[in-house]
């Protein structure tokens, strides 16, 4: 598997199992290491390379400890701290980082609960980490403009001066991109009155407020989910084309000649954004059996088919999201369908093994 793949596997890993973890150790074992390993590309085993339970004593501090170090012809490159997968990450659990990256010739440092990774660096000043990360990287929600930079601190590729030179323009595009989705998610005073003042001509009092608040939620909303359907819609090449044939219920189809019919008929087509990140869900379990770039859709009028190789005597899984009650379908040896209801996209999960066991029966 290429950088990106790997990242991808790591990411369903932590999807799956996060609520399970509730120790920090637990988190280390099942998280951390293996993205020091798998995604970094650094030997865990091998002391020259990854130290835990990194000692160096900070002035009056004697014996205080980081999780990790990692380290380049004899020198600490990078830093590691963590804490649990289930809390949240506080500036306050850096507080042995902050120590640690003045005594050492770290210019690199992380704090991680190992689905969270944020790292820091000294742009404000020298030999001193800064309070706020250059990067944030989150497992179950990952930004993929980020993977370049990512690869970069991996043993293959390490470029500590390209991420250096490329840490403040990082640092406050995430930081921006982090605001900018907490506005939609939940605007603030200021939001509302821009954009209010656009287009209303009277004065912004308090029941002008009360009225804009809810409008431009609403309005944001909307204006961000048409973006990311139009976008996902051009990228996985969906488009409508006119109605034809009527599509057959699919609790019907059962063979595989009745399959490709379906399948290759001309159809009136709405595919959602919800289709479109179901399909994102079975791809990324499916990614642990087969490479990324084989794994395929069609979508059809009566459900969103996910394939293998494009081909549709493969499937994999099929979405059934146009009615109130949503249905995941799962086919047998013989291609005879089973509907799983499920109640968020989030239930996808529960059914990783039987949509691995999908992929390797046509391998």
């Amino acid at each position: 598997m290429d950088f990106g793949e790997r990242l991808e596997a790591l990411a369903v890993k932590v999807k799956n199992q996060a609520k399970a973890i509730d120790t920090e150790e637990a988190t280390k074992n099942a998280f951390v290491m293996p993205f020091i390993s798998t995604i970094l590309g650094y030997d865990v085993f091998d002391p020259l390379e990854v130290v835990p339970e990194f000692t160096a004593d900070v002035g009056t501090k004697r014996g205080e400890k980081v999780d990790y170090a990692i380290m380049r012809d004899g020198e600490v490159q990078l830093l590691i701290e963590c804490k649990t997968s289930l809390g949240a990450l506080k500036i306050e659990h850096a507080s042995q980082l902050f120590r640690y990256f003045t005594t050492t010739n770290a210019r690199l440092a992380v704090l991680t609960n190992g689905v969270e990774w944020q790292f820091y660096t000294d742009l404000d000043a020298p030999n001193k980490m800064d309070s706020k990360p250059f990067l944030v990287l989150d497992l179950l929600d990952i930004d993929e403009t980020l993977i370049p930079e990512i690869q970069k601190l991996s043993k293959e590729s390490f470029d500590l001066e390209s991420i250096i030179n490329a840490a403040e323009e990082l640092k406050y595009v995430g930081a921006l991109k982090r605001e900018i989705a907490a506005q939609f998610r939940e605007p603030s005073d200021d939001w509302i009155k821009f954009f209010t003042t656009r287009v209303y001509e009277g004065a912004f009092t308090a029941k002008v407020r009360g009225q804009f608040t809810s409008l431009v939620t609403k309005a944001s909303k909307q204006y961000l989910t048409e973006q990311v359907n139009d976008r996902l819609k051009a990228a996985l090449g969906a488009s409508a084309a006119p109605n034809a044939v009527p599509a057959e219920d699919p609790e019907e189809i059962s063979s595989e000649e009745v399959v490709e019919q379906d399948l290759s008929r001309n159809t009136e087509i709405e595919t959602t954004l919800e289709e479109l990140e179901g399909y994102q869900i079975v791809k990324a379990i499916a990614c642990s059996e087969a490479k990324p770039q084989r794994i395929a859709h069609r979508d059809q009028k009566s459900y969103f088919a996910v394939l293998l190789d494009d081909n549709n005597r493969k499937p994999i899984a099929r979405l059934h999201f146009n009615t109130k009650q949503k249905y995941l379908g799962l086919l047998d040896e013989k291609k005879v369908e089973t509907r799983h209801p499920i109640d968020s996209l989030d239930d996808i999960y529960s059914y990783s093994d039987a949509i691995r066991e999908a992929v390797v029966r046509y391998r």
